[in-house]
């Protein structure tokens, strides 16, 4: 559970479920997060084991990330995770906009 609860790991495991990713296109899809912080997670997430390090021969040297197997095997967790926060945030939004129509004018 530490490792997708560390800041933007889930992020970066759910850019990647599509495919491969050059890292200046995971900067786009996150755009909050900083180069420093990026690098560390995926150079994390290649160590357990998560995601693939790919160079590969372009002029200049391009590097591409990938989930690996074990990487793919998360992605059903996050996805839930996403749409319980989706049924969370409409519950909320529905709360919200009840407690404005009931409320009487004083």
């Amino acid at each position: 559970m530490g490792l997708i609860g560390a800041a933007w790991t889930p992020n970066i495991i759910w850019y990647l479920r599509a495919g491969p990713r050059r890292f200046s296109e995971l900067r786009i899809d996150i755009p909050p997060v900083s180069a420093k912080v990026l690098t560390q997670r995926l150079r994390e997430l290649e160590k357990r084991g998560v995601v693939v390090r790919k160079v590969l021969p372009t002029s200049p040297p391009s590097v591409e990330y990938q989930l690996t197997p074990l990487g793919l095997e998360l992605v059903p967790a996050i996805a839930a995770i996403v749409s319980v926060g989706e049924k969370l945030k409409k519950t909320q939004e529905g709360r919200a906009l009840l407690g404005a129509e009931t409320k009487k004018p004083v």
